[in-house]
């Protein structure tokens, strides 16, 4: 791991740094990283907000940033959310605006100098998140999605989580373990009792999240733990070691 020396990146989800700190940290590597969190603004049950991924995406991107000398990005907040639309205060954009927002971000950074992008995503339904990382590779741009379903794997398995990712949908034991920790303030009463399995979800993109779960929660939250979401997080924040090498690598071409 590459570390930055402790550093306040970020207050809440709003990183602190001021170009000077950006300048200075770049010029230390061979090429820059941007790390840009990307959730959503969608139901995640009666005991989670609705920023929840949002929050997840920052948490996950601000130890990253306190690990490895890259420049923290501010949450892209709402993304694409329309198989929970039957929930109120769910919100969402169309795949087609959230690429040519991270496009522009990407191109933007860019002409400042900054040469890679990394795009740590918080929720699953931000399909779109992996064409915009496969079309920028393929022009030559440095730019990659994190974390891979290995990634969370990796860190389910050290965390101690029970629940398997398939039925780890959604408000479920990893994303309340993690709120536990690094949010607890955001975690209402009813975790403990609203565990509801749904594993079986083929026509999830055709009739939406209502036709498999009455109160928006898939998974087991009841399992959560503020212990879980601490090793979650430590455990991601090795597994970004290998993309930020092979972002920063000087045999790569930008």
């Amino acid at each position: 791991m590459t570390g930055s020396g402790a550093r306040t990146v970020a207050h809440g989800v709003l990183p602190t740094d001021t170009t000077e700190d950006v300048r200075t940290r770049g010029a230390g590597v061979s090429a820059q990283v941007a790390v840009l969190p990307v959730g959503s603004f969608e139901q995640h049950g009666p005991f989670l907000p609705l920023a929840t991924d949002t929050l997840i995406a920052c948490t996950v991107a601000r130890e990253i940033a306190a690990a490895y000398p890259v420049h923290l990005l501010p949450p892209l907040t709402v993304a694409c959310s329309h198989e929970h639309a039957d929930w109120p205060g769910t919100v969402s954009i169309s795949a087609t605006t959230l690429h040519a927002v991270v496009r522009d971000i990407a191109e933007s950074l860019r002409r400042s100098g900054v040469e890679a992008l990394v795009v740590v995503n918080g929720h699953g339904g931000n399909y779109v998140l992996g064409n915009v990382v496969q079309e920028a590779s393929a022009r030559g741009e440095r730019a990659a999605l994190f974390p891979a379903s290995e990634d969370w794997e990796a860190a389910r398995e050290r965390a101690g989580v029970q629940t398997s990712l398939l039925t780890d949908m959604h408000a479920g034991e990893i994303e309340t373990s993690i709120l536990l920790h690094a949010h607890p303030e955001f975690v209402r009463p009813g975790y403990e009792s609203a565990d509801f399995i749904a594993d079986d979800r083929r026509h999830l993109l055709t009739v939406g999240m209502s036709a498999y779960t009455e109160s928006g929660v898939i998974g087991r939250p009841s399992l959560g733990s503020a212990e879980k979401g601490k090793e979650l997080l430590t455990s991601l924040v090795e597994s970004f070691e290998p993309y930020f090498a092979l972002l920063t690598s000087a045999g790569r071409q930008g």
